[in-house]
């Protein structure tokens, strides 16, 4: 991989190697951008293919931070950090306390929180050495479980979509075709329920699907059928990219608004569900609400404000949609423009205020 090449190419920032021989550390922080803030994403541990797989991963996931953040509104950049090793007999707390060390070395321009492969507890002991660090313990000042917020910005953003798709937000007696019932889309359904929707569920977990039969009198599918029933709304909450070839024909839906990551499986996709007159509440946007949670931890948390601004979601959706019509393309291509103008902004009145400080000085010279 020519890392210096893929940098340049999507206007990396920085790239961090982290090595502690004693603990087994070897991560890889990526900074993206700092345009709008500090770059505020994640730490995932994984066992990579390959030390090149791992830094593809990093920058990847980075950039979508970037995009993430600037989307929710967010005085946030985009960064991310991998470590290398299985999470589940790799781990010790001198590797993630050697981590923190590394964080606390970046002075504040990253900051980071708890993804796959990573808990709660590893995060605070990134926080014995850092404040950088959120999605710690409550008993730190954190939010706690990130999972009823996240699901409360998902079943915003559905409201916003749908307001788009039948002339009005409300989703009594709208039948919503949810894949996975995990976490998010638990509370995800009990938002729905308590508003009058008719739910249909999927999931691999059948005790999880048949506690959302018995609380939400949801009905249950097999996984394969889950998109080709008759539903308003199809939210996808577990896999990726599966939005495809195969599915896209069985779909019946007018909406798709879910909370899982990178549902499109190629931007094709995208253009395909467009071209049908779907209404798609692009995945990064309509999530966010777990992202905007913790960075309010940032400024001491508060959960009222916390929800609060993850109610904005159902405005960052209607302004996705608005951009799709201004410029004619579907929403996925919306989204991306919605944060890279936000980003330009701030990149343009940046600059500005530099050529006028130069300006005064030279005046005073």
């Amino acid at each position: 991989m020519k890392i210096f090449s893929y940098m340049e190419q999507y206007d990396y920032e920085q790239l961090v190697f982290c090595q502690d021989e004693e603990s087994g550390l070897k991560a890889i922080i990526a900074i993206h951008d700092t345009t709008l803030g500090p770059a505020l994403g994640g730490t995932r541990m994984w066992t990579y293919e390959s030390e090149d797989a791992a830094i593809e991963d990093a920058l990847r996931l980075a950039r979508g931070m970037t995009y993430k953040n600037a989307a929710a509104g967010l005085n946030l950049g985009g960064g991310k950090t991998v470590i290398i090793g299985d999470p589940r007999k790799d781990k010790n707390e001198e590797m993630f306390r050697a981590f923190g060390r590394y964080i606390q070395g970046l002075n504040g321009r990253y900051i980071t929180a708890e993804d796959v492969g990573t808990t709660v507890a590893d995060m605070d002991l990134i926080h014995e050495e850092t404040d950088y660090v959120t999605g710690i313990s409550p008993a730190f000042g954190s939010s706690g479980n990130p999972s009823p917020v996240t699901a409360y910005g998902v079943y915003r953003g559905i409201k916003a979509a749908a307001k788009e798709a039948f002339g009005t937000d409300s989703l009594e007696g709208k039948t919503i075709a949810v894949q996975g019932i995990g976490n998010v889309a638990y509370n995800m359904c009990r938002h729905l329920h308590e508003e009058g929707a008719k739910l249909i569920v999927t999931d691999i977990n059948k005790e999880a699907v048949q506690r959302a039969v018995d609380e939400f009198g949801a009905k249950a599918v097999d996984i394969n059928e889950i998109y080709s029933v008759d539903c308003d709304i199809f939210a996808p909450c577990a896999l990726g990219a599966i939005i495809n070839d195969e599915t896209i024909p069985q779909l019946k839906a007018k909406v798709i608004a879910g909370a899982a990551n990178n549902q499109l499986k190629e931007t094709r996709h995208g253009d395909a569900i467009h071209e049908m007159g779907i209404v798609y509440a692009p995945d990064y946007v309509i999530n966010a609400g777990g992202v905007i949670n913790v960075a309010d931890e940032l400024y001491g948390y508060n959960s009222e404000r916390a929800m609060k601004k993850v109610e904005q979601v159902y405005n960052n959706v209607e302004r996705v949609i608005e951009i799709a019509k201004r410029d004619k393309v579907p929403t996925y291509v919306a989204a991306d423009r919605m944060a890279e103008e936000r980003i330009e902004k701030m990149r343009r009145s940046r600059s500005q205020f530099l050529q006028n400080g130069q300006h005064i000085l030279s005046r005073r010279g």
